[in-house]
């Protein structure tokens, strides 16, 4: 038990873990047990990029890169078709689909400052230096994909400096029906934002976000791919499924769980039909696939929940979720600004980045819950 006075020591006072870097920061330089504090730092740089790497490409393969307030985008994948000619007849005209709606996009400006003091720079190495940069590099790429994630799993709409409207995804409450898609059409309720009725992810609950996407014509086309993001915890239940039996909440199994082409070596009686998902697909390891869906597990998934996409790769401008620019291009990106301070006796810098979201495709994707009973419940995501 610690007297009283000195158990004070021990309690961080508040801003301690943020502020100007001190002399007294740089002056150890091995740990107790006699690691390189160097070392230490490279540790937490591959730590960082390895984690932002997923986060990234999760994040890729749902975005659309733009600089509009809002665009006027088509909620349902349409195509033209050729009509046989006359010898005097005019061909009838093509025109822009009329189920376009104006989609808005948010723009912030986000900043974070570094600052050294001399006596810091003198005696630190630099490896301890870069440590802040990398930091501050890691936390711009929490911002921008936790601004994508939020926008993706919460149904409340939120609103740019124009007044737009920033819809997210189907939600069923706002007064907009989706457009009818090959002769079908949707009621009012109809909700992207889907609960799954049971404690434990089951097979329903891919089948149904699969309809849900597909049904809108997303994810059926050659060139674009379904994907389920989830956690762990949930991709452990899905490697068990197989089509005719039964699995979680007593639901049949349209489809077999398939262990992708990276899945470590397997036996099995019964021979593939299809083609196995690939191993790796933007730089994702892939699970397995169900159906037309392929799995992938990442811890940037709350536990609890499953994000299914409808993908036509980074970029893509039928993919769901908007991220926006200033039109300015200097302002673009992360930015790096010198502070007032150049020299002596601190050193500062900002960075700054000037961002936006907003759903471009409110039918391309869809949000699972799994519990039992209740409506949607928005995850914290951090940003």
């Amino acid at each position: 038990m610690l007297p009283q006075r000195e158990s004070l020591w021990l309690k961080q006072p508040f801003g301690s873990t943020s502020g100007i870097n001190l002399e007294s920061d740089s002056l150890v330089n091995t740990t107790a047990d006699g690691v390189d504090v160097n070392q230490l730092w490279a540790e937490v740089q591959g730590v960082l990029q390895a984690w932002n790497s997923e986060r990234e490409s999760v994040t890729q393969l749902l975005t659309h890169q733009t600089i509009n307030a809002a665009d006027a985008v088509p909620q349902a994948i349409e195509d033209e078709s050729f009509e046989e000619a006359t010898e005097v007849g005019s061909p009838v005209s093509i025109r822009a689909p009329g189920n376009a709606i104006l989609l808005g996009n948010t723009l912030l400006d986000f900043d974070k400052a570094g600052r050294f003091s001399w006596k810091f720079l003198r005696d630190s190495t630099a490896e301890q230096i870069r440590a802040v940069t990398n930091y501050a590099l890691a936390a711009d790429s929490k911002l921008c994909n936790g601004l994508i994630m939020n926008r993706l799993f919460d149904p409340e709409p939120d609103y740019n400096e124009f007044n737009h409207t920033v819809y997210g995804l189907w939600n069923g409450t706002d007064g907009m029906i989706p457009p009818p898609y090959l002769g079908k059409t949707f009621p009012a309720n109809h909700s992207h934002y889907l609960v799954s009725q049971g404690e434990i992810i089951d097979s329903g609950d891919l089948d149904d976000s699969i309809k849900t996407i597909t049904e809108h014509g997303y994810g059926v086309a050659a060139n674009s791919q379904l994907i389920a993001f989830m956690n762990e915890v949930e991709a452990e239940q899905v490697s068990s499924f197989k089509a005719g039996e039964e699995n979680n909440n007593s639901i049949i199994a349209r489809h077999d769980f398939i262990p992708s082409l990276g899945s470590p070596a397997w036996l099995t009686p019964d021979q593939i039909i299809g083609r196995q998902a690939p191993a790796q697909y933007n730089g994702l390891k892939i699970d397995g696939s169900y159906g037309p869906l392929w799995i992938v597990r990442t811890q940037y998934i709350p536990a609890g929940y499953v994000a299914t996409i409808a993908t036509e790769g980074p970029n893509s401008p039928n993919n769901a979720v908007s991220v926006r620019q200033h039109t300015n291009s200097s302002y673009q990106g992360l930015r790096t600004i010198p502070g007032n301070n150049p020299t002596y006796p601190l050193l500062e810098s900002f960075w700054t980045r000037c961002i936006g979201v907003g759903t471009r495709h409110r039918g391309a994707a869809a949000v699972t819950q799994i519990k039992a009973t209740g409506s949607y419940d928005v995850p914290s995501i951090p940003m």
